[in-house]
């Protein structure tokens, strides 16, 4: 497809109990590049390609981003999907990269999303995510001979994101095509059980987070009760309580 229409693409999808939400997923395209550390963390999301709306991250925006940049990187990836050979150009742009590709799933990696994901050297599930591989599509008007041709694409593209799909995956090459073919939606669980994620977000990492905050909030409480206790100058607290942060 060479534009995204929304409604369109949305059209595609067999299961339609997700369409709300990922239709709720503003675009969001940030790179940051850490110095001191020598890392650049981007954010995507929204639609992959070009849509009429400008709302969505293409395989040029990545392409600007990267340019120069050394080091490992680190991708925030929420997206419903979209172009498929923009998400084949973002794939090889960041297979490419001699640093480490870390991608993190903070809610869905749809279609053409997904094979982004397979770029990842570390691919993680955060809670409750999602990936999907389904097969892939286009709008044809004309005459058989012309649908026929489109036919044609469609199966060599699709054998492609196969290729894709099974430098990650720990199954056969047909499941692969049968999940595909039926629209599979993975949990983070399953994600990683297939081969696709090395690390689904669990609950006992959700808990550690809880405590680590708990822990910072009760130092931060005790620091303070410290200053009450020893009657210090208004000036004093001011000075101390700015080395007090938290992470949220």
């Amino acid at each position: 497809m060479s534009r995204i229409r929304k409604q369109d693409y949305f059209k595609n999808f067999k299961n339609q109990s997700h369409i709300e939400q990922m239709e709720k997923i503003k675009r969001k395209f940030e790179a940051v590049h850490n110095v001191a550390t020598n890392t650049t963390e981007l954010t995507i999301y929204g639609i992959i390609g070009d849509s009429y709306w400008e709302d969505s991250v293409s395989a040029s925006d990545i392409d600007n981003a990267l340019k120069g940049i050394t080091g490992d990187i680190i991708i925030h990836l929420n997206s419903p999907g979209g172009d498929a050979f923009d998400g084949i150009a973002i794939y090889n742009r960041l297979k490419k990269h001699d640093g480490k590709v870390t991608i993190n799933v903070d809610g869905f990696a749809a279609s053409a999303a997904s094979v982004i994901a397979m770029a990842a050297d570390e691919l993680n599930m955060g809670l409750g995510s999602m990936l999907m591989i389904h097969e892939a599509s286009t709008i044809v008007w004309g005459t058989k001979s012309a649908m026929r041709k489109q036919a044609n694409v469609l199966d060599e593209l699709e054998e492609g994101l196969i290729d894709i799909y099974m430098t990650k995956a720990n199954v056969t090459r047909e499941e692969i095509r049968a999940a595909v073919d039926a629209e599979t939606w993975f949990s983070a669980q399953k994600a990683v059980e297939i081969g696709f994620a090395n690390k689904a977000t669990s609950d006992d990492d959700k808990e550690a987070v809880i405590t680590q905050l708990r822990n910072k909030l009760a130092q931060a409480n005790n620091q303070i009760e410290q200053l009450m206790v020893n009657q210090v100058t208004p000036e004093v607290v001011q000075s101390e309580t700015k080395t007090i942060s938290f992470m949220f």
